[in-house]
């Protein structure tokens, strides 16, 4: 394969006006998000569903999320109903990110953005789908050819590989981070070439000796959502990993670096110049490229970033 091309006029500047009034009403957003979990986390451990859903729907009135509801492919009926849901079947888990309800309400508001921006796009409904989806790349492909600047690792298919990974995990505890892996090692063309434009980042910004940017989970069918959902994860549904243009970026394993607040850093950045969203998940933190980042986006030859 040839190599990744970037067009050199890419970045938000690009984007039309209006474009960038949206982004600042994201933004706005983004801010009343935080200040409804800081409202909900000064009430202790976890507020109950029911202050919890009062405060929501108080909130939920004010501009900053009526004009972002107002925007969603669904209306703004379905997306308030949508946290809602969250707060109501809400099961602390160890197994998920959100260890309290509050924490939960704050992911379900920021995947809001999300879905704002890919909620109108078809999802990839079942395993099949993603295997046969012709708008996805074969990440194995392409880190045979060298075009690959971050990490990841597939997910064990067979007994004995699972066992041969518990007692690597055994033997060597922080040698690797601690995920399941890829259960689809495919993307689309404009995120991967943004998650290489972030490794580049890191890479130059990090301490020296630090490790490549380690990917933990890209495309996802919605089948496969809701069993991770049914295991206990934070796993939401619409989600933009069913649509192939979110990945989650392992962060807690580059402490040992002292490299995760450089990786934060630049994950920020990225938000702030309106190229992706960014959700504080803990252990690992999810991104979503922007539609009008991915325009920027271009890759050689037969491969070209959606419109």
């Amino acid at each position: 394969m040839t190599n990744w091309l970037i067009s050199p006029e890419a970045g938000i500047d690009d984007l039309s006006r209006g474009a960038a009034r949206r982004q600042s009403d994201v933004e706005a957003y983004r801010e009343a998000a935080r200040d409804v979990y800081t409202e909900l986390a000064s009430l202790g451990d976890s507020p109950g569903a029911a202050m919890a859903e009062r405060i929501l729907m108080r909130r939920l009135r004010e501009p900053e999320f009526a004009i972002v509801f107002a925007a969603m492919p669904s209306g703004p009926e379905a997306a308030t109903q949508r946290v809602l849901r969250e707060i109501r079947i809400y099961q602390k888990s160890e197994r998920s990110t959100a260890e309290n309800l509050a924490r939960m309400i704050r992911v379900a508001l920021l995947a809001q953005v999300d879905v704002l921006w890919w909620g109108n796009v078809a999802p990839y409904h079942s395993d099949a789908d993603v295997r046969r989806a012709p708008d996805l790349l074969d990440l194995d492909a392409l880190r045979r050819d060298g075009l690959l600047l971050f990490q990841y690792r597939r997910q064990p298919s067979s007994l004995l590989a699972r066992a041969a990974r518990s007692a690597e995990r055994l033997a060597v505890p922080d040698r690797t981070p601690q995920t399941a892996g890829l259960r689809f090692a495919c993307a689309r063309a404009e995120l991967i070439v943004l998650l290489n434009q972030i490794a580049a980042d890191f890479a130059r910004q990090a301490p020296r000796g630090t490790a490549p940017l380690w990917v933990t989970s890209l495309t996802r069918s919605v089948a496969h959502q809701r069993h991770l959902r049914a295991l206990g994860y934070a796993a939401l549904l619409p989600s933009a990993h069913c649509v192939g243009y979110a990945a989650d970026i392992e962060m807690y394993w580059f402490r040992r670096y002292q490299a995760d607040g450089v990786l934060q850093r630049v994950l920020l950045d990225r938000q702030r110049s309106g190229e992706i969203n960014v959700i504080d998940e803990g252990q690992a933190w999810h991104l979503c490229i922007c539609p009008g980042a991915g325009r920027a986006l271009r890759l050689v030859p037969g491969h070209q970033a959606a419109d």
